[in-house]
């Protein structure tokens, strides 16, 4: 390892699938180090991890990472956001997390969306309408289902909030991940007691919310890490927040994430309350808003597709008439938790290539149809979209957004935004800057731009056709086997 010209500080990504580590420079944000390790996944009808294997990946992350990690100043760990993580009297997991991508929750978003007075009075409250993906739902479910488990539950965390507690002996989280619960509120900023009544959860069963630019601890004697004790730990947040923070956003500029899930958002300095359920009205982490769209099925769900028609994920071919709506595992935009795929307008020309360019066409088509709703009135539609996460580095992905947006396309040459945006904010805390000017100062926006073309008007319309005569069929809960 070269020697670095400022302090080392690390951040983390603990994913759906996997948890990465970095060590970087916080002069620079220049990477000296970095590590990987996965984790595991339920399949059938929920999404379930152990969060000890978080723990476990954690640690062989870093220990990857090396000497550099052992000469940290401070860390800070972003996380898959909503996952519901129970813990006993002794902090152990009393089950597994309900992952975000669980959607047996459905029905009780459904009921606590009329109980506590519809869809505005939830959005005027907490900036978003509830769907299955939030966390409140998730203990809804639990309540009906695991009762023995919610009696043994002595702590509710978020996954984040797991590993920072791990590291410092505390309980806390930060406003981008709690926005994303259902129980805090985004007009008061803080937990709101009408729902958690509600729902029965004792409000001291919750982390406490450390404000952005506050210490959330430092790291004790017992773990398993290369840390010094009192290495500083910033608060951590959500992965979508943290990315917004390794990006640098300024308010107005839109991003898409292709990833497991695919998202558009941007920062905005008015706190949203979308009634529709489109937008969730996230907070960001330091001090501004983050409204979000999520899809459940982005690059899994086309990876499904080329693999079921056994060709090459850019083995695209243009199409004309078919669409293909890659709902595999419901979906959130449009709300949709029981649908499954659906495939519309096959004919016998219809080549393996062209349904899979409509399985990319269907998976951004919901994107960019909300991404009207997530930016503000007065932003500049000309300012070049962000394209990040794994999809953004496929020619497949890119050209589609492009056609699909008619809007300029950038892509970031800097990998890992979620662990940068970690990183920024840990490096804040040494430098007491704000994390996202961190991150402009380390440019982490670099990258080449892909100039406009004219918007495909007529698949966008197709597919919004397709999608609105086939409601009733993908409403109706499908059976699984």
């Amino acid at each position: 390892m070269s020697a670095a010209e400022g302090p080392l500080v690390v951040g983390v990504d603990t994913s759906t699938q996997s948890t990465k580590a970095l060590v970087v420079d916080a002069s620079t944000g220049r990477v000296v180090a970095s590590g990987q390790a996965s984790h595991t996944v339920s399949s059938g009808a929920g999404r379930e991890s152990d969060p000890r294997q978080w723990w476990d990946a954690l640690c062989e992350a870093l220990h990857q990472c090396g000497d550099a990690a052992r000469e940290a100043a401070a860390v800070s760990i972003g996380g898959q956001q909503h996952g519901l993580v129970t813990l006993d009297a002794q902090g152990e997991p009393v089950r597994p997390a309900l992952l975000w991508n669980d959607v047996r929750s459905a029905p009780q978003a459904a009921r606590l969306i009329e109980e506590l007075g519809g869809p505005k009075a939830w959005a005027e409250r907490t900036g978003s309408v509830p769907g299955p993906s939030f966390t409140v739902t998730k203990w809804a479910w639990l309540a009906e289902n695991e009762p023995d488990a919610i009696r043994a539950t002595k702590a509710v965390r978020l996954p984040h909030d797991y590993l920072t507690e791990r590291l410092t002996g505390q309980g806390t989280t930060d406003r981008g991940d709690a926005s994303g619960t259902g129980w805090w509120a985004s007009a008061t900023e803080a937990y709101d007691e009408e729902t958690l009544a509600h729902v029965g959860l004792d409000p001291a069963l919750l982390p406490r919310v450390v404000r952005p630019g506050e210490v959330a601890g430092t790291v004790r004697d017992r773990h398993d890490l290369p840390f010094s004790k009192g290495t500083l730990v910033a608060p951590g947040t959500g992965d979508n927040a943290a990315a917004a923070l390794g990006l640098g956003l300024r308010p107005g500029t839109p991003v898409l994430s292709l990833g497991t899930s695919g998202t558009v958002y941007a920062v905005s300095e008015r706190r949203p309350a979308d009634p529709t359920g489109t937008v969730a009205g996230f907070a960001d982490a330091h001090g501004d808003w983050l409204p979000l769209a999520c899809t459940l099925n982005c690059t899994l769900a086309v990876d499904r597709v080329a693999a079921l028609l056994g060709l090459d994920r850019e083995a695209v071919e243009p199409t004309t008439g078919v669409t293909l709506l890659p709902y595999l595992d419901g979906e959130r935009t449009p709300a949709l938790p029981g649908a499954s795929g659906l495939l519309y307008g096959l004919r016998h020309d219809t080549t393996g290539g062209q349904l899979l360019q409509a399985a990319y066409d269907g998976a951004v088509h919901a994107l960019l149809g909300a991404l009207d709703l997530v930016l503000d009135e007065d932003a500049d539609r000309s300012v070049p979209l962000l394209l990040i996460g794994g999809g953004a580095r496929g020619r497949a992905w890119q050209e589609t957004v492009r056609r699909l947006s008619g809007r300029p396309v950038q892509i970031p040459e800097a990998k890992e935004l979620v662990a940068l945006g970690a990183a920024a904010q840990a490096a804040g805390l040494l430098t007491g800057e704000d994390p996202a000017a961190v991150a402009r100062r380390w440019n982490t926006t670099a990258g080449p731009v892909l100039e406009a073309v004219e918007r495909d008007e007529t698949t966008m319309a197709r597919i919004s056709g397709v999608l609105s005569d086939a409601a009733p069929l993908l409403d109706r809960p499908t059976e699984t086997g």
